[in-house]
C-alpha cells in the first residue's frame, strides 16, 4: 500500500531552509568575488585574464552538464517525498551525470591543443580538466542535499569549496606561494575540498535515521527505460537553460578575448562580477525554491506556489534596486578599489548591468516555477532565444566600445528573457512531473 502523501513544506520551514542556505551561499559569493579581486592584484593583466577565462569556461561546463542533474535529482526527490510514495531511484541521475562527465572528458581531450593555446599554459588546461571532473561529484551531492531539503549541508558544502579556493591567491599575496599556477590551483582544489563534507554529512544523517529521528524511506523502485528517457529529457532541457544562462554571463568575455585579448576581457569579466556575485547569492533561493515548488505542485498547493513566486520576485526587485542605486553613486570608485585595472568604468554602464542582473534573477525564479510544473522545454526555448539575441548583439559592432556594448546588451537580453518566462509562467495548464 502506498504511503499517504506528505504535506507540503510550510512557508516557515521553506523560509528557514532558504535562510540557512543563503548564509552559506552569500559567503560563497563574497569569497568568489574576493578570489578574483586578490588575483587581480597578484597577477599581470594577461595572467589574470587567462585565469578569468579558465573560470568562465569551467563555469559554463559545470552549469551546462552538472547543474541539470542537480535540478533533476532535487525535483525528483522532493516530488517523491511530497507524494509519500517510493523513494526515488538514484540510478537515472547517476547514469546521466556519468555520461555527461565522460562526454566532457572526450571533448576536452579532442580540443586540448586549442584550449592550451587559448590558456597559454598546459598546466592551466589540466587544472581545467581536473576541476571539471571533480565537480561532477560535487553537483550530485548538491542535488541530493537539496532534494532532501538538507540546506545547512548544502550551504556548508559550497562555503567549504569557496574558502578552499580563496586560500591560494591569498597565499600568493602574502608571499607563501607565487605565480599564476598557484592562483589557478585554487580552482582545482575547491571541488575536492567540498567533497570532504559529504561522507561526514551522510554518516551523520544515517545515524539520525537509524535512531528514528528521520523518517525511513522505502526501498527505491528500479529505474526503467521510461524514467531514464524522462530524466534525460528534463536534464537536456535544463542543460539548454544553463547553456543559455552561461552564454549571457560569459559570451561578452569570450568575444572580447577573441578580438581584443585577455587584458580587456579581464575588464569585462570584472564588470560582469556585478551580476555573477548576486546570481551566486540567489542560487540559494533558487536551489531551495525548486524542491519547495515541486512539492507544492505535486500536492496541489497552487496558492502557496504563487505566493512563493510573488515573495521571491518582490525581494529580488528591492535588492536589484538597491544594487543599481549603489552602482550609480559608488560604482566606478568601488571597481577601482577592488580591481587592479587601469580602466575607467562608466557609472551608467555599471548600473545597466545592475538592472540586467535584476531581470536575470527574476527570470531564474520564473524558470524554477516552469521546471516544477513540467515546462522545462518551454523554459529552455525562452533562454535560448534570449541568449541568441545577446550573441548577435556582441558579434555585430553596433557600439564600438566593447564594454559598453556588453553592458547594454546584457540589460536588453535579460529583460527579453524575463518577459518570455513570464509568459511561460502565466500560460497553459501545468503538467505535473513524475516522481
Amino acid at each position: 500500500m502506498a504511503a499517504a502523501p506528505a504535506a507540503p513544506s510550510d512557508d516557515g520551514a521553506y523560509a528557514r531552509g532558504a535562510r540557512i542556505l543563503s548564509l552559506g551561499i552569500a559567503s560563497t559569493g563574497v569569497f568568489t568575488f574576493a578570489y578574483f579581486a586578490v588575483a587581480s592584484h597578484t597577477l599581470s593583466p594577461s595572467e589574470y585574464g587567462a585565469v578569468a577565462f579558465l573560470w568562465s569556461v569551467l563555469f559554463v561546463v559545470m552549469s551546462v552538464i552538472y547543474r541539470p542533474v542537480e535540478q533533476l535529482l532535487s525535483r525528483t526527490l522532493a516530488t517523491s517525498r511530497a507524494l509519500g510514495g517510493e523513494a526515488a531511484s538514484l540510478r537515472t541521475p547517476l547514469i546521466i551525470q556519468g555520461s555527461f562527465a565522460l562526454l566532457f572528458l572526450v571533448v576536452a581531450l579532442a580540443f586540448k591543443g586549442p584550449l592550451e593555446d587559448r590558456l597559454e599554459s598546459e598546466t592551466l588546461f589540466w587544472i581545467f580538466v581536473g576541476a571539471a571532473l571533480a565537480y561532477a561529484a560535487s553537483y550530485f551531492a548538491r542535488g541530493y542535499f537539496a532534494g532532501h531539503q538538507w540546506f545547512a549541508l548544502y550551504g556548508g558544502l559550497v562555503l567549504f569549496e569557496s574558502i578552499a579556493r580563496i586560500l591560494f591567491p591569498v597565499a600568493v599575496a602574502v608571499g607563501i606561494a607565487s605565480g599564476q599556477t598557484a592562483v589557478a590551483l585554487g580552482i582545482l582544489a575547491a571541488p575536492f575540498a567540498s567533497l570532504l563534507v559529504v561522507p561526514a554529512a551522510l554518516v551523520r544523517y544515517r545515524r539520525r535515521e537509524a535512531a528514528g529521528e528521520l523518517p525511513t524511506a522505502p526501498a527505491a523502485a528500479p529505474a526503467g527505460r521510461g524514467e531514464l528517457r524522462e530524466g534525460a529529457d528534463f536534464a537536456l532541457s535544463v542543460a539548454m537553460v544553463q547553456l543559455a544562462e552561461q552564454t549571457l554571463l560569459n559570451v561578452a568575455v569570450l568575444t572580447v578575448a577573441a578580438s581584443a585579448g585577455n587584458a580587456l576581457a579581464g575588464v569585462v569579466f570584472n564588470a560582469f562580477m556585478i551580476a555573477r556575485a548576486p546570481l551566486q547569492l540567489f542560487q540559494s533561493i533558487q536551489t531551495s525554491l525548486l524542491p519547495h515548488l515541486a512539492g507544492l505542485e505535486a500536492t496541489e498547493g497552487r496558492e502557496a506556489f504563487a505566493r512563493a513566486i510573488r515573495v521571491t520576485v518582490l525581494a529580488i526587485t528591492g535588492f536589484a534596486a538597491a544594487i543599481t542605486l549603489g552602482l550609480l553613486v559608488l560604482g566606478p570608485f568601488a571597481m577601482d578599489l577592488l580591481f587592479d585595472e587601469a580602466y575607467d568604468y562608466g557609472r551608467l554602464g555599471l548600473a545597466a548591468v545592475g538592472v540586467g542582473m535584476g531581470f536575470h534573477l527574476v527570470a531564474g525564479t520564473l524558470n524554477q516555477a516552469a521546471l516544477a510544473r513540467g515546462r522545462a522545454r518551454l523554459a529552455a526555448g525562452a533562454w535560448l532565444l534570449g541568449a541568441a539575441v545577446f550573441v548577435v548583439w556582441m558579434v555585430v559592432p553596433v557600439i564600438d566600445d566593447q564594454l559598453v556594448r556588453a553592458e547594454t546588451g546584457y540589460l536588453a537580453a535579460a529583460a527579453l528573457l524575463c518577459a518570455l518566462l513570464t509568459a511561460v509562467y502565466r500560460g497553459g495548464t501545468p503538467t505535473r512531473p513524475a516522481a
